[in-house]
C-alpha cells in the first residue's frame, strides 16, 4: 500500500513480527538513556554525529504490524535525523553550516530546549565516478520476500541512477562467498540487473568472508578522488565462520582507513540483527539504513543517494560547553551510544561519525535554568579545592558555545569552528515549524521508550505539535508520521510494554 510522498506502508500482520521460525531472535544493543548532568561539575558535552536513520524505518515496520518496537529498537536521535529540515546552507570553507535555535520545552513548560543543526554541502554526483561493490547476503534467513527480494529491487533502484562513469560490482555470501559480477560499467544496466535476478537464497552466513572479497575487489578498482564504497545489504545473521564481532570490525575499519567507506542496508524481521548492522557501519564510516518497503529504498538510495554515497566530512565531532549563569544542568536527548569523553574531541585518533552530501543533523538538549531545580545528582562540597571562578565571558549573556572537529574525507587532521548562541526567551509556541516537529518526534520517541524524562508529554500533543510543524514537507514524510502518531494511540495504553516484543538486547 502506498502512503503519503511516494513512501510504502509494508503490509505485515502481527504474527509475522516473530519470524518464519515462529520465534523473535533480532537483537538491540543495550542502551542507558541520558540523565541530566550539573554544568558546574560536567560543563561540557561531547558526542559524535549520527546521520543512521534505521531506527526511525525498523520502529515504522512494528507500527505498520499493528505492533509496539521493543525500548532498544527506538533510538531518538536516528527518529528526528529522518527527516529533512530547512537550515541553511553552507556558505564558506566549512563543508557544513551550523544553526543554533532555543526555545520554551514543550513536554516540560519550565525548561528550555535548544536544537543545533548541521547542514551538509550537498554534491550530487562525484566528478570521477563512483567504485561499489554490492555485498548480498544470500543465506537461507535471508529468502523471505522482504528480504533477498526486496534487496536485490531495492539495489536496482540505484543502478537506474549510474552511468558511465561508475562501476558495480557483485559479491554475494552463504556457506562461501563468491564474485557474481565483476566490476561492470554504470551504462551495462541489463547485464547489471540480470546478475541481480538471477541470485537466490540458500545455505548459512559466511559473512567476514565475504566482507574480505568485496573489500578487496574495491581495493583493486579504487578511484581517487571518488567515491569506493562497500553496500552491505543482509539481515545481519552471520552464524558461520569467522563470527567474532572483533574480527569483522577489524576488516572494516583497516579499509575504512584507506578510504573504503561501508553502507550497511537491514532487511526483514524477527531475526534482524539491528546492533550488528549499526555497528559495522560505524567502524566503516558510513551509515546505516533499515529497509521496509520499495519506498524506504527509494528514499535511501535515490532521492538521498548522494548523502548515502557522497561523504563530505569524516570524524565529525561536536562539543557543547554550558553556561553555568544560565544553565544550571542539561540532558542530551539520545546519542546514547555516541556519547564520547571530553578528552576525546581534540584528540583525531578518536573515531567519530561522517557526514553526506546534503544531509541535516539535528541534535537536542533540555536545559534546566540556573536557581531552578537541581535535576542532576549532587555532591559534597570539596574540602581541598574551591569552585572555579567565572570567566567574563559567562556574563555575558551566551547560553552555550558548539564546538565541532571534523576532517576532509581523505584528510588525517581535524578543523575547528565554534559558534555561540543566546536564549532569546522565545516561547515553545513561537518557534519554528522545524523546532516544533523536532520537538514532536523527540516526544514520541520518549513515549515509545517510556522515558522518564518524558514530562507531560502525551500522543495528543505529539500530534498537535507535529501538524503545528508540517507546513514544510517535501515528500510527504512529516505528514506519514502523523499517521504513525495514530497508529500508536490504541497500542500506547499497553505501555510500560506489555504488548512489546522480546527481542534479545546486546551488552
Amino acid at each position: 500500500m502506498q502512503g503519503p510522498g511516494g513512501t510504502f506502508m509494508s503490509n505485515i500482520t502481527p504474527d509475522a513480527i516473530e519470524g518464519s521460525g515462529g520465534f523473535n531472535t533480532e537483537s538491540y544493543g543495550l542502551m542507558q538513556e541520558n540523565d541530566f548532568l550539573a554544568v558546574m561539575s560536567n560543563p561540557l558535552s561531547t558526542f559524535s554525529i549520527d546521520v543512521d536513520t534505521a531506527s526511525y524505518a525498523n520502529v515504522r515496520r512494528f507500527l505498520n504490524a499493528g505492533r509496539l518496537p521493543p525500548a532498544a529498537a527506538v533510538r531518538i536521535e536516528e527518529l528526528v535525523n529522518y527527516f529533512p529540515y530547512d537550515y541553511a546552507s553552507p556558505a564558506g570553507e566549512a563543508p557544513f553550516a551550523v544553526s543554533v535555535e532555543i526555545a520554551g520545552c514543550p513536554w516540560n513548560p519550565r525548561h528550555r530546549l535548544a536544537r543545533i543543526g548541521l547542514k551538509a554541502e550537498e554534491i550530487r554526483r562525484p566528478p570521477r565516478g563512483s567504485n561499489l561493490v554490492f555485498l548480498i547476503d544470500v543465506s537461507g534467513s535471508m529468502a523471505e520476500p522482504d528480504k533477498l527480494p526486496l534487496a536485490t529491487a531495492a539495489l536496482k533502484q540505484l543502478v537506474q541512477e549510474l552511468d558511465g562513469r561508475d562501476r558495480i560490482a557483485i559479491v554475494v555470501y552463504a556457506g562461501a562467498s563468491g564474485l557474481v559480477l565483476p566490476p561492470t560499467s554504470g551504462d551495462d544496466k541489463s547485464q547489471i540487473i540480470a546478475a541481480l535476478d538471477r541470485l537466490q537464497a540458500g545455505g548459512s552466513t559466511n559473512g567476514a568472508e565475504g566482507l574480505e572479497l568485496a573489500y578487496r575487489i574495491a581495493k583493486e578498482n579504487f578511484i581517487s578522488g571518488g567515491v569506493n564504497r562497500v553496500i552491505l545489504a543482509t539481515d545481519g545473521d552471520f552464524n558461520v565462520g569467522v563470527t567474532d564481532r572483533g574480527e569483522l570490525l577489524r576488516i572494516i575499519k583497516r579499509d575504512a582507513d584507506e578510504g573504503i567507506f561501508l553502507t550497511t542496508l537491514g532487511f526483514g524481521m524477527g531475526n534482524l540483527k539491528d546492533d550488528m548492522l549499526e555497528t559495522l557501519a560505524d567502524k566503516g564510516n558510513g551509515n546505516y539504513a533499515y529497509i521496509d518497503s520499495l519506498g524506504e529504498a527509494r528514499r535511501v538510495l535515490v532521492e538521498q543517494m548522494g548523502g548515502t554515497l557522497i561523504t563530505v566530512a569524516k570524524d565529525v565531532k561536536v562539543q557543547v560547553e554550558f553556561n553555568p549563569v544560565l544553565v544550571g544542568t542539561y540532558r542530551l536527548i539520545g546519542y546514547e551510544n555516541r556519547v564520547l569523553p571530553k578528552e576525546h574531541f581534540n584528540d583525531d585518533t578518536k573515531d567519530a561519525g561522517e557526514i553526506g552530501s546534503g544531509h541535516t543533523v539535528t541534535a537536542l538538549y533540555e536545559l534546566v535554568p540556573a536557581g531552578m531545580e537541581d535535576r542532576a545528582p549532587s555532591v559534597d562540597p570539596l574540602k581541598y579545592q574551591t569552585p572555579a571562578t567565572l570567566a567574563e565571558a559567562a556574563r555575558a549573556g551566551e547560553t552555550l558555545t558548539v564546538k565541532l572537529r571534523y576532517k576532509e574525507p581523505e584528510g588525517k587532521q581535524s578543523r575547528l569552528l565554534e559558534f555561540p548562541a543566546f536564549d532569546r526567551g522565545l516561547p515553545s509556541g513561537a518557534a519554528s515549524a522545524d523546532f516544533k516537529f523536532a520537538s514532536a518526534v523527540a516526544m514520541f520517541g520518549m513515549i515509545l521508550r517510556d522515558s522518564p524524562h518524558k514530562g507531560e508529554t502525551t500522543l495528543d500533543l505529539v500530534s498537535r505539535l507535529s501538524s503545528e510543524g508540517a507546513e514544510l514537507d517535501p515528500g510527504g514524510y512529516r505528514a506519514e508520521f502523523r499517521q504513525l502518531v495514530a497508529r500508536a494511540m490504541p497500542l500506547a495504553r499497553a505501555l510500560p510494554g506489555t504488548d512489546r516484543p522480546k527481542p534479545r538486547v546486546e551488552e
